[in-house]
């Protein structure tokens, strides 16, 4: 069969190309499939971004990350993962979104945008950036709303709402109203988040203190129309002029995709995929979840540097299900 392997990889970021490198180490006949463009996530990322992580400690495959600064930006990034697959030779099927699975003796298919594939394991490295959390609130599927950032020029001299106080919401305040926008800040709680970066943190509280930011504490957005946006704060409901809305609120795995593999979630409010802590295989004989997804909806507790590991226990658990597949 031409389209089958040993393993599958469901996702081209770094731990999923961190698996496929693992794979190549133990001889292992594998495809990564992956929806949109090599590091799809870290290719979507705000243009101007800098890693919260330095650049050792995101590197994979025994490949140098050299950075200008002790932190990498977006662009270093994006020029070093594409090093990664040169010097690999991944085998990487771009723009490949995967839509459902089932298994047959032993084999599972997985049907994509581009066709079937077969194979004996697979391992699902998908990451949580792709899946906005969603307010879920009239207006919110306006073309002005927007759950991703990408750089301040297309909102010069218009009226900003920033849904959010978390890292990426505050660098969005800021960076859009230091290229003109008149930026307004929604948020829940009655202060900034207390863990924004610390040099961030008393940049942001300054500009609300002083006025050049505004901000709406124990508030929330409950509509968005063309020209406005409405607001429940605790003096009662406010209307404002609104030219765009940037909706900081994090995200999530992408828990559709789970459901049609077939991979059980928790049933607590953290709804982790189900799976072992030694060997990260899931209800799914041979099905395996590598990188942050092993968090479920605590998303701020893995990340590249602390998964990296994921890709030597699955290939080893993998290895030790098949003697003859060691290298």
């Amino acid at each position: 069969m031409q389209n089958h392997f040993d393993l599958v990889i469901i996702g081209g970021g770094p731990i999923g190309l961190n698996c496929a490198i693992e794979a190549t180490k133990a001889n292992l006949n594998y495809v990564v499939l992956e929806k949109g463009t090599l590091v799809n996530s870290i290719y979507h990322f705000p243009t101007n971004m800098t890693f919260f992580s330095t650049s050792n400690l995101l590197e994979i495959g025994g490949v140098p990350f050299i950075s200008h600064t002790d932190k990498p930006t977006r662009r270093e990034a994006l020029e070093y993962f594409r090093r990664v697959q040169e010097s690999w030779k991944l085998n990487i099927k771009p723009y490949t979104r995967v839509d459902s699975m089932t298994s047959e003796n032993e084999v599972y298919h997985i049907e994509t945008s581009k066709g079937t594939y077969s194979a004996n394991h697979v391992i699902v490295a998908t990451g949580f950036y792709d899946t906005p959390r969603l307010l879920n609130i009239p207006g919110e599927s306006l073309p002005k709303v927007k759950h991703f950032y990408d750089d301040p020029h297309p909102y010069v001299d218009q009226k900003l709402v920033v849904i959010g106080s978390a890292n990426s919401a505050c660098d969005v305040a800021l960076e859009t109203y230091y290229k003109g926008a008149e930026v307004t800040m929604v948020i829940r709680e009655s202060e900034i988040y207390p863990k924004v970066k610390y040099w961030i943190k008393p940049n942001i509280e300054n500009r609300i203190k002083e006025g050049a930011i505004k901000a709406y504490f124990n508030s929330t957005v409950t509509e968005i129309t063309e020209n406005e946006v409405l607001i429940n704060t605790p003096d009662g409901p406010l209307t404002i002029e609104n030219d765009f809305v940037l909706a900081m609120t994090g995200y999530k795995p992408n828990y559709a995709l789970f459901e049609a593999l077939g991979i059980d979630i928790s049933e607590d409010e953290l709804k982790i995929p189900v799976h072992n802590a030694n060997t990260l295989e899931t209800n799914l004989p041979n099905v395996y979840v590598a990188g942050v997804i092993n968090s479920g909806m605590q998303t701020s507790t893995l990340f590249i540097e602390n998964t990296r590991i994921h890709s030597e226990i699955i290939i080893k658990a993998i290895q030790a299900k098949n003697p003859a597949s060691k290298s």
